[in-house]
């Protein structure tokens, strides 16, 4: 069944809601000279854990549910991120995903959030989606306003911002961007409620038929931010590496239920078994030479709804998760 909602107006409320309270979220809202409306969770305010887990949920699409609660699974750290989403395909890799390549000069980021689902570019004579993926998703979104989410500790430049507003068909008075800082408290909180979507980018990668997952829910632990874009990439890496949890539903064949639950785990990657931070340095700080299997929870479930059979796999490690947070 083709999803008709559309991600953007569903994210709209949310979006309201950090505009209309942005003092008492932290959080700052200007207006770039093209109208552009910027949202600041964390670059020149404190912003905060509810700003970041609202954030989490206009990431998601507004298809997904976020709370921040204590739990008892890690030995040291038991704040929590917990999402859950009863469409998680569309809302983890059709909103949530960073998947927009977003570059002008020196400028670089990766945009994640529901304007991606707008997005779309000329090619051969055609109007085609921006990312191929949303060809097989069989999805794009159409509405008035469009918000993006970027992590970066600088607001991008005008470029940028008008390219991200012509790609999703409106004039850039009708955009939003969230500035989520990856060393902020609300950048540490959106990063780790990524722990579901990593999952479903993962099963997408080892080519488990999409339309056979069925429901998802997730969580992680918090961890605290740090002033180093490197050390605080690695942590909010490491929450989901080593201390990620999902339950994921599907259809279809026990199989295939029990090759993704043994396939999905971090651990199953030939770079886990050191903090993140450390991985990125062994591999002279370029992405694209690590692990891209790395890159998922560290323990999974996957219920197969069919048979009523569950199947566990992966590892939480807190001696990993210490080391990398209190270092």
């Amino acid at each position: 069944m083709q999803f008709k909602a559309s991600v953007n107006q569903l994210t709209q409320p949310l979006v309201q809601e950090l505009i209309d309270d942005a003092d008492r979220l932290r959080v700052e809202v200007s207006r770039l000279e093209n109208g552009c409306t910027i949202i600041d969770a964390g670059i020149s305010v404190p912003g905060g854990l509810e700003a970041g887990r609202i954030i989490t949920e206009i990431c998601m699409g507004g298809l997904g549910t976020v709370k921040l609660l204590h739990s008892a699974y890690t030995n040291k750290w038991p704040l929590s991120v917990n999402v859950h989403t009863s469409n998680p395909v569309l809302s983890c890799l059709g909103s949530q995903y960073a998947g927009w390549s977003l570059a002008h000069e020196k400028y670089y980021a990766l945009g994640s959030g529901p304007a991606r689902a707008m997005a779309t570019k000329q090619k051969d004579g055609e109007t085609v989606p921006v990312e191929e993926l949303y060809s097989e998703l069989n999805y794009h979104d159409t509405a008035d306003q469009a918000t993006l989410v970027i992590e970066n500790d600088a607001i991008p430049p005008l470029e940028i911002v008008e390219k991200v507003a012509a790609a999703c068909g409106i004039t850039p008075e009708k955009l939003t961007i969230i500035m989520t800082p990856t060393s902020s408290i609300a950048g540490c909180v959106q990063v780790v409620g990524r722990v579901l979507e990593v999952a479903m980018h993962k099963a997408h990668e080892l080519h488990f038929p999409l339309e056979n997952i069925i429901d998802g829910s997730g969580s992680a632990p918090v961890c605290p931010p740090h002033p180093d874009f490197v050390k605080a990439m690695g942590r909010t890496n490491d929450a989901i590496l080593f201390a990620g949890q999902v339950h994921i539903f599907v259809k279809g064949e026990d199989e295939a239920a029990e090759k993704l639950a043994k396939e999905l785990p971090s651990c199953t990657s030939r770079d886990y078994g050191k903090p993140f931070a450390q991985v990125f340095k062994d591999n002279n700080y370029d992405f694209f030479k690590i692990d891209g299997m790395l890159f998922s929870p560290g323990s999974v479930i996957v219920t197969n709804i069919e048979s009523g059979n569950s199947y566990r796999a992966g590892i939480l490690n807190n001696e990993l998760l210490e080391l990398s947070f209190a270092s």
